[in-house]
C-alpha cells in the first residue's frame, strides 16, 4: 500500500498512508493550519514529527487528511513504546533502535513492524499531541485549552474531529480473507495473522473463542448420547453434573497457560505497561497532577462514589428487580399454558407450552440490550478518570444484571420449583434463542445493511465491483462510510453467558455443550466476516490477557462448582440413600462442596500460570537486564571518576604552572 514517492529528512522513500484523519466541513483555516503544523513539528519541539497530507479528491461534508511516517521515525517510537521483537538467538526482547541489526527478520523495510504496529504507534503520537502555551484551538476560540491538554482528544470531543481511523491494507486483508474464513475446511484459525493484522487484543478474543469451543468437545461428545439415552430419565444427571465439576475447574487453568504462550510470542507478556492517561470523557477542574506534573481536569473522588452508590446502585437493584418481576410472569404464562394444554389436549396445546420460554428468551435479550446502553451512560456520568475503570465499572454492573437476568429463571425452577422437565425446556430456549439473536443481530444484519451501503457509494462513485485495488481516495470514501467497531465487550459476554448455560446446568439439558460448539464455529465465520467487511478496520491495542473477562468466567466456575453440587444432592438416587434425613444430605453436600472449592483453588494454585520454559525464558531476561544495568551504571561511575581524575590533575598542573 505504498503510494506517491517523496523525501525527507528521515529518508522516506515512499509515503506509506496508514491512518485516515477527518475534520469537519466548517472547521477554520487557522484550524488545520496549526493542526498540520504541530503534527509535523519534531518531537523536541512539541509535535508529532509524522507526515501529514490532504486526501486528493476531497469526501463530502468533510476534509480528510492521510498521515504517514517515515521507517526511522516508526523505529524510534517502537523503542519508546516498549515493542517487543524476537532476537537473533530466538528470545524475545525488548525493541533498541541501536541494535536493530540484532533482531531477527530486521531489514531496512516496513516489513519489520505490522501494519497494526505502525498505526498503534500513529495513534499513539497523536494522542500524546499536547497544548504548550495555547489556551484555546485557533479559529475556534470557544475550544478551550490548556497546557498538557491533548489536542486530538479535544478536537473530538468539541466536534471539530469526526473520526480517525487505521487504513485497510486490501492486499494483506485479502490474504488474511482467505486464511480465516473464505475456505470452507475445518482448521484452526491463523492466530499469528489475526494478530498481525489486528493486534494483539482482538487475536486473543479469536485465540480464546477457538480453545474455549475445542474445550466444549468432550461435553459435547459426553452429552450427545447421554442426551439420546437418557431423554426422558432426568433422574440420571448425576454423573454428567460429577464431570462439568471437573470440566468448569481444569479448562479455565489450561487456557491461562496458552494464553501465556500466546501473549509471549507476540511479544506483550514482557512489555511495559504504559502510564494511562485519563480518558476523553473525563471533566472537571483544572489542577496539576502530582505524577506527571501536568496539567489536566480533576475530579472529587467522593462525588464520584456519591454518583455511585446514590444513582447508580439503586439504579441497577430496581433494573434486578424488574428483572425478577418479568420472570414471574413468565411462570404465570407457563402455568396457564400448562393448565390450557391439560383441558384441551391437542397439537397446538401441546406446542403451545414452548411459546412462554420462547417469548421470555426474547424479552431477555430485548432487556439486556437496554441496560447495556442504560449502563454505558450512566457509568459516563460517574466521570472516571481512567479508561481500565471506565471499563470495569461497565462490566460489572452488565455482568450483574446480565447473570440474574438470564439465569435467575433456571436457579428458581432448579432449586424452588424443582422440576427439571420444565429446567431442561427453559435451558433450551433460552440458549437457542440467543444464540439465534446473536448471530442475526451481530452479524447478519450488520453484514447486509454494510453490504448494501457498499453498493450504494460504489454506484455513486461509478466504481466497478471488478476492480482489484481501488484508488486511495474511493478506499477512503468506502470505508468512512463504515460502522465503526467498538470492541470485543459485547463477544466476550456472549461466551460468558454461554459458559453459564454449559457450566451451571448442562447436566439436565447435555445437548447444550454440542449447540455451543455449533454457534461457535458458526461465530468464528461470522465474526471474521464481520471485523473484514462489515467494519472500519480498529486501531491495534496491546494485551498479555483477556483482563477482567477472565475474573469473571473464574467467578461463575466457582457458582457451577456450588450449583452442580446441589443438583447432585437434588437427584433422586443421592436421595434415596439418607431416607428422607435431609439434614444430613445438606450437610454432606456442602461439605463436598466446600471440599470441591478447596480442591480447585489448590489446584488453581498448584498449575503455573506460565509453562515452566517461557517463565524460564523471561527470568533470564530480566537476569539480563539487571546485569546490563549494572555494568553501564558501573560504565558511567568509572567514566566520573576518569573525568574527576582528569580535572583534578588539570588543577595540578596549573598549580605548578603558577
Amino acid at each position: 500500500m505504498k503510494r506517491n514517492s517523496s523525501i525527507s529528512e528521515d529518508v522516506e522513500v515512499t509515503f506509506t498512508p496508514l491512518v485516515i484523519l477527518e475534520l469537519t466541513k466548517d472547521i477554520h483555516q487557522d484550524t488545520i493550519k496549526w493542526l498540520v503544523q504541530r503534527i509535523k513539528e519534531k518531537k523536541h519541539l512539541g509535535g508529532a514529527h509524522l507526515s501529514i497530507r490532504p486526501l486528493e479528491g476531497q469526501v463530502e461534508n468533510s476534509q480528510v487528511y492521510v498521515i504517514g511516517a517515515s521507517w526511522r521515525r516508526l523505529l524510534l517510537a517502537a523503542e519508546s513504546l516498549g515493542f517487543v521483537k524476537e532476537y537473533q538467538d530466538g528470545s524475545m526482547r525488548a525493541f533498541t533502535y541501536q541494535n536493530k541489526e540484532n533482531y531477527k527478520y530486521f531489514s531496512e523495510d516496513d516489513n519489520f513492524l505490522t501494519t497494526a504496529e505502525r498505526q498503534y504507534i500513529i495513534k499513539r503520537e497523536l494522542e500524546n499531541l499536547r497544548a504548550i502555551n495555547e489556551t484555546s484551538v485557533p479559529g475556534h476560540p470557544q475550544v478551550k485549552l490548556y497546557p498538557g491538554k491533548s489536542i486530538i482528544r479535544r478536537l473530538q470531543t468539541s466536534g471539530l474531529l469526526i473520526q480517525l481511523y487505521p487504513l485497510h491494507d486490501p492486499a494483506e486483508l485479502k490474504k488474511l480473507s482467505f486464511l480465516w474464513y473464505r475456505r470452507v475446511k475445518f482448521a484452526f484459525q491463523p492466530l499469528d495473522e489475526i494478530q498481525q493484522y489486528y493486534g494483539q487484543n482482538i487475536a486473543l478474543y479469536f485465540a480464546f473463542l477457538e480453545y474455549f469451543t475445542f474445550a466444549l468437545f468432550p461435553m459435547a461428545v459426553i452429552g450427545v448420547p447421554y442426551y439420546l439415552f437418557a431423554w426422558e430419565d432426568y433422574d440420571k444427571y448425576i454423573v454428567f453434573a460429577t464431570f462439568n465439576l471437573l470440566w468448569s475447574t481444569i479448562v479455565l487453568e489450561v487456557w491461562k497457560r496458552w494464553c501465556a504462550k500466546l501473549s509471549y510470542k507476540w511479544g506483550t507478556l514482557i512489555m511495559k505497561r504504559e502510564f494511562e492517561e485519563p480518558r476523553p470523557g473525563f471533566h472537571g477542574k483544572l489542577g496539576l497532577n502530582p505524577a506527571t506534573g501536568r496539567k489536566e481536569p480533576t475530579y472529587p473522588t467522593y462525588l464520584r462514589q456519591l454518583r455511585i452508590y446514590l444513582v447508580s446502585m439503586p439504579f441497577v437493584c430496581i433494573s434486578l428487580y424488574t428483572c425478577l418481576f418479568v420472570m414471574m410472569i413468565y411462570f404465570q404464562m407457563e402455568e396457564q399454558a400448562f393448565a390450557y394444554n391439560e383441558e384441551v389436549q391437542s397439537i397446538f396445546s401441546a406446542a403451545l407450552l414452548f411459546f412462554p420460554s420462547v417469548i421470555y428468551s426474547v424479552v431477555i435479550e430485548i432487556m439486556n440490550r437496554i441496560y447495556r446502553y442504560a449502563a454505558e451512560y450512566l457509568t459516563s456520568w460517574e466521570n472516571h478518570r481512567l479508561e481500565s475503570s471506565y471499563q470495569n465499572h461497565l462490566i460489572l454492573k452488565v455482568l450483574v444484571f446480565n447473570f440474574i437476568n438470564c439465569f435467575a429463571s433456571l436457579f428458581y425452577i432448579a432449586f424452588i420449583l424443582q422440576d427439571m422437565k420444565l429446567l431442561r425446556q427453559n435451558l433450551a430456549a433460552l440458549l437457542i434463542t440467543s444464540q439465534i439473536i446473536n448471530q442475526v443481530v451481530e452479524s447478519l444484519l450488520p453484514y447486509w445493511l454494510q453490504k448494501r451501503r457498499n453498493k450504494i457509494i460504489k454506484q455513486k462513485l461509478r466504481i466497478s465491483t471488478t476492480e482489484k485495488e481501488l484508488p486511495l481516495t474511493d478506499q477512503v470514501k468506502l470505508e468512512g462510510e463504515m460502522d465503526t467497531y467498538l470492541g470485543t465487550f459485547d463477544d466476550y459476554l456472549e461466551l460468558f453467558q454461554q459458559f453459564g448455560y454449559v457450566s451451571l446446568f448442562s447436566c439436565v439439558y447435555p445437548l447444550a455443550a454440542i449447540l455451543a460448539v455449533l454457534n461457535n464455529v458458526a461465530e468464528v465465520f461470522s465474526d471474521a466476516l464481520k471485523m473484514c467487511r462489515v467494519f472500519k478496520r480498529p486501531f491495534s491495542e496491546p494485551a498479555a490477557d483477556i483482563g477482567v473477562w477472565l475474573l469473571a468466567f473464574e467467578t461463575m466456575g466457582v457458582i457451577s462448582v456450588m450449583t452442580n453440587c446441589a443438583l447432585i444432592g437434588m437427584s433422586p438416587p443421592v436421595k434415596g440413600l439418607f431416607q428422607g434425613n435431609s439434614i444430613q444430605l445438606f450437610l454432606l453436600v456442602v461439605g463436598i462442596e466446600h471440599i470441591l472449592l478447596a480442591m480447585k483453588f489448590i489446584l488453581a494454585f498448584a498449575i503455573s500460570d506460565i509453562p515452566s520454559d517461557i517463565r524460564n525464558k523471561v527470568a533470564k531476561l530480566e537476569f539480563e537486564s539487571i546485569e546490563a544495568l549494572k555494568h553501564k551504571q558501573i560504565k558511567e561511575a568509572d567514566e566520573s571518576l576518569a573525568k574527576e581524575q582528569q580535572h583534578d590533575e588539570m588543577k595540578r598542573r596549573e598549580k605548578k604552572g603558577k
